[in-house]
């Protein structure tokens, strides 16, 4: 008996290119609407305001000035929404 290997089960396995694509690339790929950018807008702001107090207050206690902190929580934060690997993120 032959197994053959169908084109479908081939398709949808990734490549290794796809394992390493950000999510951003994939998800701009699918489709990306404005209710998608209107609850993403909303769900950034509430992470801002929990985020940005709580980053000046490691920067303090790190003994460094707030706007250090404030400086890496928007580029750490714009450097793991790029790269990221997950829709369901939060950086």
């Amino acid at each position: 008996m032959e197994t053959r290997t169908s084109k479908t089960n081939q398709a949808s396995e990734p490549g290794y290119a796809d394992l390493f694509t950000p999510k951003l690339v994939t998800v701009l790929r699918e489709g990306y609407g404005f209710a998608q950018l209107r609850a993403d807008a909303i769900a950034g702001l509430t992470v801002a305001i929990v985020a940005l107090p709580l980053s000046m207050a490691i920067a303090i206690a790190s003994g460094v000035s707030p706007a250090q902190g404030l400086y890496t929580a928007i580029v750490g934060g714009i450097l793991v929404s790029l790269l990221g690997g997950s829709r369901f993120q939060i950086g």
